[in-house]
């Protein structure tokens, strides 16, 4: 198990991968089992170890999470060449209170106001964090990949971690 140090560094290491990220993807499990993505806005402004998505309570992604909690959430910035995937459990939350304090003025294209009754949260509690980021620019990345080609060698592409919350 994890001392409380290293679970704050991870958080700390995780929070600093998604700076700037303001969309994602996503994924439950549907019915049938197959897997199931759509965008979502993300309702936190600094991670603190779980995520928050608002959404409508009688939307299919909340069907799909009563039946089945794993989920992943996916981010990429193609223009930085940032890539991050969550992958945890979610869980319906109907707190006014939490609503409130996520509110922000682009869920009025959802809700009609913070007080609207269609409105719970999904909370993704994640348990792995795996981030790629490579600062290099395009052109760059693809002289690698060519390079690689030639040479047989593998490209270097950045930096990969995997992180345990």
């Amino acid at each position: 198990m994890q001392d409380q140090t290293s679970i704050q560094q991870n958080i700390s290491k995780v929070a600093e991968q998604l700076k700037g990220f303001k969309l994602a993807m996503l994924t439950t499990v549907a019915s049938d089992n197959s897997l199931h993505s759509r965008p979502m806005v993300v309702q936190q402004k600094e991670f603190d170890g779980d995520l928050w998505f608002m959404t409508g309570r009688d939307s299919g992604k909340i069907a799909e999470l009563s039946q089945t909690k794993q989920v992943n959430v996916a981010f990429v910035d193609v223009d930085d060449s940032r890539y991050v995937s969550l992958s945890g459990t979610a869980q319906i939350v109907d707190d006014r209170a939490k609503i409130k304090e996520l509110w922000t003025p682009l869920a009025k294209a959802w809700f009609k106001d913070e007080n609207d009754p269609n409105i719970v949260l999904i909370k993704v509690e994640p348990q792995i964090v795996e981030y790629w980021d490579t600062p290099n620019s395009t052109f760059v990345q693809v002289a690698g990949f060519l390079s690689a080609l030639v040479t047989g060698e593998r490209p270097e592409i950045g930096e990969h971690g995997k992180v345990k919350l």
